[in-house]
């Protein structure tokens, strides 16, 4: 059976409690109540009506209400959690993840790290449960927007009895020995901007009607928006990441697929100068702090497009797009992508000299350069000396055992172990070399490494961001704002006016804002013989309440 047909003769979808025409009780459960529940007109609403096959079961789970609001508390908790510490965009990029949160939080940090807190929003299970938001959300509001719409669309002006005497606002006048003029009566509904439809001298006032969407709007809204969320992770949509170039160096822009390359040219590091008469203004604020103030940090740097595909193995071809200054607040923008500057690095070493000379006599027999960033495995020297790095350390430090380790690949404390072979030693000579330290094994060497020199330069770390998912972003937003407003600021009002023999029945309903209902009907049967409607649930209340008191 797939309608339930009603004595008014209009065919309504299994499942309907009142017809979708006239408002007559289509079963029992209604009945139970002395008033009706209007909230979807008593429609009949998918989740309610099939419960058989796997696909209605998974409709009815997600469109209850309590599961979409148990899924935006998991979504809200599992966000809050990923905000105790930084998420791992915003940690140093010298330090692997699973040693930082450990260094850093300790046993509460590892396991933030290993439940996967770390990459919260981008993590499958947390995309997951927004997925599942937006689902609820999307059958929640199909369970329940088209049987409304249905209903409200199919309502007939003249109303069953049961359905007249079962709204919260109704009353009955007896006209017998009176006129009443419907002319005057519709006349005041439409000043008070209410839409009328008139059968047989029956009355159907109504206005606001379009604020029962606000809700969907709402919906709708946020279902854009969390689309928007879970675009970020299809790759090109959303970049946010920091790549480090030192003076002269160039680098692939992460997040290009390997479309943009950026070489750092100079960085500019200024303070203020209290000599400097342009900068007199800044001298109280120098005095007072005791420090150098900085006036600008800037990066001049070259960016470049790959042209063509690339190889494996094969160097890409550069085409120069131009030259840019990157300050702060002044990013660099091109293709849908913005550097910032956000940090830097001062007389970062760069490479460092040594001499491999004789102990005793000082005699020096070559000098070495060490590239930092890209030391070479050995050295030749003179005619019968070399040099080999064993062991490069860029920011060293001992283990709690004893043995040498680096903290990070940054080349803050470099410290080398170096065989040294010589004409007279072909085995070659160990020494451990660092910072102002010269360790030797055990037995006295008759070679040594000696510091020549350093070279530094400047670093600059900016971050690259590209974002396509704004729009989309504010478009959620904007729309949900708009069912915020749509939703709270009107309301809709229905006024049934029914002439049933030698009477006048007059009810109404609305959404919300009851008192602004009963003012409406208030001026229009102001002057007339028609008595105004009484609240029936104030008067349901009060019977209660004496019920009690009597008892």
């Amino acid at each position: 059976m797939d309608e339930l047909k009603c004595e008014c003769g209009h065919a309504n979808p299994v499942g309907t409690i009142l017809c979708e025409a006239c408002g007559k009780s289509l079963g029992n459960r209604q009945n139970e109540n002395k008033l009706l529940d209007m909230r979807y007109e008593g429609s009949a609403r998918r989740s309610q009506t099939y419960n058989k096959s796997i696909i209605d079961k998974i409709w009815n789970f997600f469109s209850s209400v309590k599961v979409g609001v148990s899924l935006i508390v998991i979504a809200l908790v599992a966000s809050s959690i990923g905000t105790i510490f930084p998420q791992e965009t915003y940690i140093p990029s010298t330090i692997p993840a699973s040693e930082y949160y450990e260094q850093e939080y300790g046993a509460f940090g590892k396991l933030y790290y290993l439940l996967g807190f770390h990459n919260l929003y981008s993590s499958w299970w947390y995309l997951v449960i927004i997925g599942m938001l937006g689902m609820s959300i999307l059958i929640a509001s199909i369970d329940r927007f088209f049987p409304l719409y249905r209903s409200l669309k199919n309502q007939k002006v003249v109303r069953h009895d049961s359905f007249m005497k079962r709204q919260r606002i109704f009353g009955i006048t007896n006209v017998s020995d009176q006129e009443v003029n419907l002319e005057q009566i519709t006349e005041r509904l439409k000043k008070q901007r209410y839409r009328i439809r008139q059968e047989n001298g029956n009355i159907l006032a109504e206005k606001g009607r379009f604020s029962r969407w606000g809700p969907y709007v709402n919906h709708i809204g946020l279902i854009i928006f969390l689309l928007g969320g879970l675009l970020r992770s299809v790759p090109g949509m959303y970049v946010d990441k920091v790549v480090w170039l030192r003076e002269g160096e160039m680098k692939e822009i992460p997040g290009t697929n390997g479309e943009y390359y950026l070489k750092n040219n100079a960085f500019i590091f200024e303070v203020y100068d209290k000599e400097n008469k342009e900068d007199e203004a800044f001298v109280k604020a120098i005095e007072k702090t005791g420090t150098a103030i900085a006036k600008n940090y800037q990066s001049n740097v070259t960016l470049y497009k790959q042209e063509g595909e690339v190889l494996p193995g094969e160097k890409p071809q550069l085409q120069k797009v131009n030259d840019f200054e990157i300050k702060v607040n002044e990013p660099l923008k091109h293709d849908h992508y913005a550097l910032y500057q956000v940090d830097y690095k001062l007389n970062e070493f760069s490479k460092m000299s040594f001499y491999l000379m004789d102990k005793k006599t000082e005699e020096k027999f070559g000098t070495l350069t060490i590239d930092l960033n890209n030391p070479k495995p050995s050295y030749q020297l003179k005619k019968g000396y070399s040099v080999e790095l064993m062991s490069y350390f860029p920011d060293f430090e001992f283990k709690e055992n004893g043995e040498p380790t680096t903290k990070t690949r940054i080349p803050n404390n470099p410290a080398f172990i170096f065989k040294m072979i010589t004409p007279d030693k072909p085995e070659g000579e160990v020494s451990f070399v660092a910072i102002r330290e010269n360790i030797e094994p055990a037995g006295e060497n008759v070679y040594k490494m000696a510091f020549a020199g350093v070279e530094t330069r400047n670093a600059t770390a900016l971050t690259v961001r590209k974002d396509l998912t704004l729009g989309i972003l504010f478009a959620g937003g904007i729309i949900f704002m708009i069912g915020v407003v749509q939703g709270s600021y009107w309301n809709h009002r229905r006024i049934w006016v029914k002439r049933k023999g030698e009477e006048i029945w007059i009810a109404g309903h609305t959404n919300k804002n009851w008192h602004g209902l009963k003012r409406d009907i208030a001026l229009v049967v102001q002057t007339t013989p028609l008595f105004e409607p009484t609240d029936q649930l104030n008067e349901e209340k009060s019977s209660n309440k004496g019920e009690e008191i009597s008892g």
